[in-house]
């Protein structure tokens, strides 16, 4: 090989390398550059989800949010900032709008279990997903309108106490005992309406009875109220019955027991002397005849008892602490009986 070819041969070399350690620098400012990218794009995001995205501390959870009728997207999505549903109004906006919603927001009531960040909230307000399941909710037979403020209250999340008692306690004994079906946001006037309906459709399927037995549906309603607390057996609510109308017949006091669970919260074994002269007018050892208004929601066994009376010549029951029921026709027999179930 001549001295010019040697020449050139190192030459091609030297050039290669320098290549090679361009190529090399490049790369390494190129990773650089990435990196930085990377890590920048990286504190971006996490500073977004932790100040927009992510679901406020003090989110609403299983409190009834309110989208309002009418509302617009701005108007929403400041509503949302203040109850802490999102953190950012703005963001809500700029979510619902790329999302192409901006004139989809679904007016309502809406209700989180968990904790939903700004995305997955954006996707149920736009969808009109509300999140209401019914809510079973069991009435007991005999309760009373008390009672079942206290279990409407402590399960519906629009229901109010006192407004329902003002609807209610002039029903006492309309609105029917069952297992209801609620949504979380039902109101009091929507289940006094519901119970009294149900009330009306359960009579309707005895309505020949109680007409065939010729008394006041009020009569009928406050007799069974009286049955239901006195009794669990038919048998013996229909026996009972006949006592208490054989009474009322001939202007003999009723003293049941039970009318003073309604007034005191005391049931027979309970109960003073002081409290039997009380001048309640519920108190059925010092007013004759009916108290003036039902003690409780009666079930349909319980009317139905009360318009088909056993027939008998009985004046006197009492009950043992079993629920065993026995009868007497002469207050000496009562009497008789009475020291031996009872004392």
């Amino acid at each position: 090989m001549n001295p010019i070819e040697k020449f050139l041969e190192s030459a091609l070399a030297v050039y290669e390398r320098l290549l090679e350690i361009l190529a090399i620098h490049t790369r390494e400012h190129a990773n650089r550059r990435t990196i930085f990218i990377l890590i920048t794009l990286g504190i971006i995001a996490l500073y977004l989800y932790l100040n927009v995205v992510r679901p406020p501390d003090n989110f609403p959870l299983n409190t009834l949010v309110t989208v309002q009728e009418g509302a617009s997207l701005n108007d929403v999505s400041i509503e949302l900032e203040q109850e802490s549903v999102v953190r950012s109004a703005l963001a809500f906006r700029v979510v619902v709008t790329i999302m192409g919603h901006e004139h989809d927001v679904h007016a309502g009531d809406y209700l989180f279990k968990e904790p939903r960040d700004l995305l997955s909230v954006a996707r149920a307000i736009s969808a009109g997903a509300f999140g209401l399941e019914p809510l079973k909710i069991r009435i007991p037979e005999g309760a009373t309108t008390k009672e079942m403020a206290i279990l409407f209250g402590g399960r519906l999340l629009r229901f109010d106490k006192s407004k329902f008692l003002e609807e209610a306690v002039p029903q006492e004994g309309y609105l029917f005992p069952d297992t209801y079906f609620f949504l979380p946001n039902a109101t009091e006037d929507l289940v006094v309406r519901t119970m009294r309906q149900n009330f009306d459709t359960q009579i309707a399927t005895i309505q020949d009875k109680i007409d065939a037995f010729g008394k006041p549906l009020k009569d009928v309603v406050i007799m069974a109220s009286l049955l239901e607390r006195e009794a669990r057996k038919m048998e013996d609510r229909k026996m009972i019955a006949g006592v208490l109308w054989n009474r009322i017949k001939i202007d003999m006091l009723l003293q049941v027991d039970a009318a003073f669970l309604y007034t005191l919260g005391k049931s027979s074994y309970q109960l003073t002397t002081k409290d039997l002269t009380s001048d309640s007018p519920y108190n059925t050892y010092r007013n004759k005849g009916l108290p003036p208004g039902a003690i409780g929601s009666p079930s349909l066994n319980s009317i139905l008892a009360a318009v088909t009376p056993t027939k008998s010549n009985y004046l006197y029951y009492l009950a043992d602490r079993k629920g065993i029921t026995y009868y007497s026709v002469t207050y000496a027999e009562h009497l008789r009986k009475k020291r031996i179930y009872i004392d």
